[in-house]
């Protein structure tokens, strides 16, 4: 299969370059300006292959139509343009290993850097395929820049074939799905579609229906705070508190570093302010409903602990929901994960379905009536330097992506 093979690459080495990173302490949506370079491309570039009904939405989503010529649902497939805040994603220097020999693969801009198969198993099996990674310095952006240029790629050729049949096939790219915004709540009437896939995945053959459940808390500390050298007796430190709650949380057993499988967790992911009052920033994960409730209430509860202290300061813990399991909602219509199922059986790639350590925005859909479970992309060791995807996996994922319009048609 090595058809798509040089347009694959080309696209992700060009979407990777452009910086689009979400910032979760912007109100706007996008959440940053520079996530409009790779929408206002993208509509350029659907445009010019022959797409329809191409817009990009006052949220800033792009949405077009792949027109259909046989009867069937309407199909949607979802990819983000945004990548992820955890980990410098400005001034990406992609770049391609032809043909991976099996060893050691080492950075140019950070040499203590290296990336073995013997520490990733997955790359082990990549031998003879050509593997994207960065340069170092940071994250590539395949999360989900690869979701991006598979599904592009999928749509032009279709758009150059129109002899093939598919029903319609609605596309639509977004923002913010990083930092949890990526599905406004006018997408679903917007996108128009019966079922949807989002192509945001890891290994070959991946079928996500299954999901965290998830929210979002903010602890704000506030103390009392007082020139240092006349301190006794009145100064609060909202830093001390702070440390507090986080050092009375269970980090054994809790948080993401120390649990797998179906274990929930309380991460902390960011902590700023200072002496007079602190900031903390904290996502609560769990596959259940009830897990996620009780994981809630123990952060309350350290948190009153805590207050209880020093009656002094003012601690505030405030809850947000970001996206559910959408298991909850797929369990009642497995039709769209049945379809994928036997694309993927036609294409002879053996399934992989195992619940997902985090959410998509097909976990938001599904939740808001769009039923959309996550396909694989080949992405790997996803927000950090280590980043890489194979190209091989990327066609696979197209192909995947021209199978199931393929098999919807009625």
């Amino acid at each position: 299969m090595t058809r798509f093979t040089a347009e694959l690459k080309d696209r992700l080495v060009r979407y990777c370059a452009i910086d689009s990173q979400s910032d979760m302490d912007s109100p706007g949506a996008p959440s940053t300006a520079i996530q409009h370079d790779m929408l206002d491309l993208l509509v350029r570039e659907l445009t010019a292959m022959g797409a329809a009904d191409v817009t990009k939405t006052a949220y800033g989503a792009v949405i077009a139509t792949v027109p259909g010529n046989a009867p069937g649902p309407v199909v949607g497939f979802l990819a983000h343009v945004d990548t992820a805040p955890q980990f410098n994603a400005t001034g990406v220097r992609p770049r391609v290993i032809e043909g991976y020999n099996g060893g050691a693969i080492t950075f140019p801009d950070n040499p203590d850097l290296v990336m073995t198969p013997e520490a990733f198993p997955y790359l082990a099996g990549k031998i003879g395929e050509d593997i994207v990674t960065a340069s170092g310095l940071t994250l590539l952006g395949a999360d989900d820049k690869a979701g991006v240029a598979i599904i592009m790629t999928a749509a032009r050729h279709l758009l150059e074939n129109p002899d093939i049949a598919r029903p319609t096939i609605r596309l639509a790219f977004t923002p913010d799905e990083e930092i949890g915004r990526g599905v406004d709540k006018q997408l679903p009437a917007d996108l128009g579609v019966d079922f949807a896939y989002t192509f945001d995945g890891g290994d070959l053959g991946e079928i996500t229906y299954e999901t965290f459940s998830a929210d979002f808390a903010t602890v704000t500390v506030t103390g009392v705070s007082i020139h240092p050298g006349w301190a006794k007796d009145k100064l609060v430190n909202a830093i001390h508190l702070a440390s507090k709650i986080v050092d009375t949380l269970p980090q054994a057993t809790m948080t993401p570093e120390t649990t797998a499988d179906r274990e929930g967790f309380i991460h902390a992911v960011d902590m700023k302010g200072n002496a007079e009052q602190m900031v903390l920033r904290f996502i609560l994960r769990d596959f259940e409903m009830a897990g996620l409730k009780a994981k809630g209430a123990l952060l309350r509860q350290v948190c009153e602990t805590i207050a209880a202290t020093e009656p002094r300061a003012r601690i505030t813990c405030e809850i947000t929901p970001q996206y559910r399991n959408m298991r909850y909602w797929l369990d009642k219509d497995m039709s769209p994960v049945d379809l994928a199922r036997a694309a993927l059986a036609d294409l002879g790639i053996a399934e992989l379905s195992v619940p997902i350590r985090g959410g998509t925005d097909g976990s938001r859909l599904t939740e808001m009536g769009v039923p959309c479970p996550n396909l694989f992309t080949g992405m790997q060791n996803v927000h950090g330097p280590l980043e890489w995807v194979s190209v091989q996996d990327m066609e696979k994922a197209t192909a995947l992506c021209l199978k199931i319009a393929e098999r919807a048609v009625r």
